[in-house]
């Protein structure tokens, strides 16, 4: 039976006009367009004790506003999110009913800190010759507040004591402790050095050389030794901002666990200098009505009676592209629905129709699946709020989605029947191009189940069991599971030293997510992952195996090896 609209609500933030007025008066257009959600909750942290406040969730940052809101205040970046997890407890600060209705959410996370130029004495000491200068004092009648995006709004908020530069306020809120009680670091200084010796007689000046090249090893393993204390202070600071959310069908959580995941995703591929330039938009900004234009005029000609092979993979890199770089557009591509479901039914005549009748690939397949299931991978991300995509993938439960799911699954031994002008070499290749896109793909999918999962708990509507009972009886799914975790496999046995690109780290993540939800969610495919990996997870794959190929730079490295971790964890279970 079909949903209507109004059944897609749970998925949806819940509007408060209030808050939502306030927000598009006192912050910048950019931002605000980038808000996910927000919650009102009951909000703990190191400064905040049981205070009721408004969660507001961008692309990039948790922000907190008074309830009801008066100033908006980073609480902390996503790019130093360490987990976010859900806690099965009862807070005792809540009523009775209360308790059973709260969602406690747990975000841990690394605190900013003040720049620590104050260690770098040694260098400042080889450039001036002079003892270190003590910085500024602290200012204990003032509480450190930063405020972001607004439009002339003081903030007198008074939960950031880890921000890099505050702000003072002459005069703070009655709520804001003081500084001492906030526990701000003070830095201690080093003793200064003394000052430098008079010129030595040329008789001592090899003398003097040595004493240099001393110095010097000495304060080598000195900035070593210091920076290592540091980070291992920062590692033993971790701090944790909790949110209760008293309401049992708040989304606050997995749009937190969706926002992160997709700013990982970002901020690692945009550490590659390709990908930067082909997803940064130009200087000169498209208005929305701009881009609806265009976008009407695009998948005009996508739809068009006619159309060939050529031109329709020319418009579909255009789209891509386009897609790449404007959230706007793949919010448009939902609410216009037609453009989904002719990709659909395209990579069905591509690659379905070919497996159920030749079981033959040519180049012109792989190339024109792989464009579709890539640019449908990139609409799914960072259109989680939008009412269109819900209503379009839940009609008639999850019609499209079943004929997605069946469409881009394939056999990885599909090359080996192929023919046509291309060398086997590179069909081989075009076809793990592929399989990488679909395990991109099937990844995103596996992201909505989640979500839907937790908005319906009471039945089992595109939840990733479901999505897993469909792929159960494809003909090609354990070989299409198979050959992805062959690959991790593959990946993290290799011993040659090289460090994965941010590319392949990020595909290398989405395919710990898929195993993972494979062996938490199918009996049929844990067992066969378990009965054909044991030894190879036992031995290649694991946490040290997944730190060495990534570069700890990489936002995404820490989530992947926890995800490393869990995937061990199952597949060893007898």
């Amino acid at each position: 039976m079909a949903r209507s609209r109004s059944d897609f609500l749970p998925l949806l933030p819940r509007r408060n006009a209030r808050l939502d007025s306030f927000l598009k008066r006192n912050t910048e257009r950019a931002l605000y367009e980038r808000i996910r959600t927000y919650e009102p909750c009951v909000v703990v942290s190191d400064v905040i004790n049981k205070v009721y406040m408004y969660a507001v969730l961008s692309d990039e940052r948790v922000y907190l506003t008074e309830f009801p809101p008066r100033a908006l205040t980073a609480a902390l970046r996503l790019e130093r999110v360490r987990d976010i997890e859900l806690v099965n407890d009862l807070p005792d600060f809540l009523s009775s009913k209360d308790r059973e209705r709260c969602q406690h959410i747990r975000i841990s996370y690394i605190p900013e800190r003040p720049a620590e130029k104050e260690h770098d004495w040694l260098q400042r000491e080889k450039r001036a010759g002079l003892p270190p200068v003590a910085p500024p004092s602290r200012r204990a009648s003032h509480c450190p507040i930063r405020t972001h995006d607004l439009k002339g709004h003081p903030a007198d908020s008074w939960w950031k004591k880890e921000e890099l530069h505050p702000v003072m306020k002459t005069s703070r809120s009655a709520s804001c402790p003081d500084p001492e009680t906030l526990g701000l670091p003070r830095i201690p200084l080093p003793h200064p050095l003394p000052p430098s010796p008079p010129s030595s007689p040329p008789e001592e000046n090899l003398k003097t050389a040595e004493s240099r090249q001393v110095t010097r090893r000495i304060g080598s393993v000195l900035t070593r030794l210091l920076r290592r204390d540091r980070a291992d202070s920062r590692e033993e600071r971790d701090a944790e901002l909790h949110l209760y959310v008293v309401s049992q069908t708040s989304t606050l959580y997995l749009h937190l666990q969706s926002c992160w995941n997709s700013f990982v995703i970002k901020s690692t591929l945009l550490l590659d200098p390709v990908y930067r330039r082909r997803s940064t938009p130009s200087s000169d900004s498209i208005s929305a009505e701009r881009t609806a234009h265009l976008f009407a005029q695009l998948s005009s000609e996508l739809l068009q009676d006619g159309t060939t092979v050529e031109n329709l993979y020319l418009l579909l890199q255009e789209l891509r592209t386009a897609a790449h770089r404007n959230v706007t557009l793949r919010r448009l591509f939902w609410r216009s629905g037609e453009a989904f479901v002719f990709l659909v039914q395209t990579l069905e005549e591509c690659l379905h129709g070919c497996q159920s009748l030749s079981r033959v690939y040519t180049t012109d397949q792989l190339l024109l699946s792989t464009l579709i299931v890539q640019t449908l991978a990139i609409m799914f991300r960072e259109t989680e709020v939008e009412a269109a995509r819900s209503s379009l993938l839940f009609a008639n439960r999850g019609a499209l989605i079943s004929r997605l799911l069946l469409a881009f699954i394939c056999d990885p031994g599909g090359e080996k029947q192929s023919r046509g002008s291309a060398s086997d070499s590179e069909l081989q290749a075009l076809l793990s191009e592929y399989l990488d896109a679909a395990c991109s793909l099937l990844s995103e999918l596996l992201l909505l189940g989640y979500e839907t999962r937790r908005c319906f708990p009471g039945e089992n509507f595109v939840s990733v069991s479901w999505i897993l009972g469909v792929l159960q009886p494809h003909p090609h799914l354990l070989p299409f599971i198979r050959h992805q975790a062959q690959q991790l496999v593959l990946v993290l046995s290799d011993q040659n030293g090289s460090v994965l690109s941010p590319a392949q780290s990020v595909l290398l993540f989405q395919r710990c997510r898929l195993l993972l939800a494979c062996l938490q969610y199918s009996n049929q495919l844990a067992q066969h992952l378990q009965l054909n990996f044991r030894e190879e997870f036992r031995f290649a794959v694991t946490p040290s195996s997944a730190e060495e190929k990534l570069q700890p730079r990489y936002p995404i490295c820490k989530p992947t090896v926890r995800l490393v971790q869990r995937i061990v964890t199952l597949i060893q279970r007898s």
